[in-house]
């Protein structure tokens, strides 16, 4: 197993920001208990209500991206303007969030995925809110009848593989392209020294490859996730910090020698559209019982000064003009299933039947055990 530019554990960062939170605590007294007594905003009071001239701030993770106009759009329908602030990636962005729960750095929040979600719930981050434009998301993808947080996209982490470079293996060999591949099959020492993903407590793609390995293979001591890690580290994985080291750096993509790794389904429309011809087909395949369903939420942040305003931003990021604009963007899909999507997304996406998924409670109350035990075997 190798291993490249290992950063501070996420689990080490959650360690020293509860300790700060606890001090916090302990020299103000404790908290006001009033502070949590938040009523849900109204969506007849929303729909009446005359923002014009409120400027509200989106607080979002660094990767969130939307076309040049979408914000003149909301501006010109509702005469509120938004800043965007960006507050890193998504565990870092609920970590600033829980520090300054009740007193928010912004208005509304983006970027809160299934995996941190529950994080956000204990620390009552969010203000109820249910958007009539729920309507048109599928009840698979929402989380909280009560509304603190509105589904606005979603995606899969999957195995991915280039067509062209994977090894000979014995679980490669029925189609010579990877596309009866699975899971289980990386474990053959040829694929696993020519795999690499991330490590799950610095990168969201490797905790949900994590979490895939999880919900495939359960904890049986002998047959479970350990077990199947336990091989692929002594089959040679390389493991990276971050998405970005994987995928440019050991990836075929990125000139790399790697023929594997853990990236999204989405991967192959991108590396269709900023390929040379923008067309088909993809030279990257996905292994498709590894994929991993991720949701993004928006949710109003708790101690807004501007509540009102805040939930028409979540009505809007949930119409068609700002749901069209996410595919493109950010490689992701709509939560409004009445959007159509491009036609690149139509004739190349994958589209796992049926998505791996662990209910966020569970994972927030087995994320730090899971991620040093994944330490433990393959990093040692």
């Amino acid at each position: 197993m190798r291993y490249r530019n290992r950063t501070l554990p996420w689990g080490m960062t959650l360690a020293l920001v509860m300790v700060f939170m606890m001090a916090a605590g302990a020299c103000s007294g404790g908290a006001d208990e009033s502070s949590t007594a938040v009523e849900a905003i109204s969506a007849e009071v929303v729909a009446d209500f005359d923002a014009a001239g409120t400027t509200i701030t989106l607080v979002t993770h660094d990767s969130f991206l939307v076309s040049e106009g979408i914000w003149e759009t909301f501006t010109n329908e509702t005469g509120i303007t938004v800043d965007v602030v960006a507050a890193g990636d998504a565990g870092e962005l609920v970590s600033r969030a829980v520090l300054s729960a009740g007193a928010p750095e912004g208005d509304v929040l983006f970027g809160i995925d299934n995996t941190f979600v529950q994080r956000g719930l204990n620390a009552d981050l969010f203000v109820p809110y249910q958007s009539p434009n729920l309507a048109t998301v599928p009840a698979e993808l929402v989380i909280d009848d009560e509304g603190h947080v509105t589904p606005i996209d979603f995606g899969d982490v999957c195995v991915n593989y280039w067509i062209d470079a994977l090894p000979d293996s014995a679980a490669a060999s029925t189609s010579g392209a990877g596309a009866d591949l699975a899971l289980a099959d990386l474990t053959d020492p040829a694929l696993a020294q020519s795999f690499v993903t991330q490590d799950p407590e610095s990168s969201s793609p490797g905790f949900a490859l994590l979490l895939a390995t999880i919900a495939t293979f359960g904890d049986d001591p002998d047959t479970g996730w350990e077990n199947y890690w336990q091989q692929l580290a002594d089959g040679g994985v390389t493991v990276t910090s971050g998405w970005t080291d994987a995928y440019y750096g050991e990836f075929v993509a990125g000139g790399g020698d790697k023929a594997l790794v853990t990236s999204y389904a989405s991967s192959p429309v991108a590396e269709i559209v900023f390929g040379e011809t923008g067309e088909g087909p993809a030279p990257t395949g996905v292994i498709e019982d590894s994929c991993f369903r991720q949701i993004e939420f928006a949710g109003v942040l708790r101690g807004t000064e501007h509540p009102e305003a805040a939930a028409k931003l979540i009505d809007f990021m949930l119409s068609p003009t700002f749901q069209a604009d996410i595919p493109l963007n950010m490689f992701v899909l709509p939560a409004n299933s009445e959007v159509e999507l491009p036609p690149v997304f139509v004739d190349n996406l994958v589209t796992p039947t049926n998505p791996l998924t662990i209910d966020p409670a569970t994972i927030e109350a087995n994320r730090a055990e899971w991620t040093e035990r994944w330490f433990e075997i393959v990093v040692r």
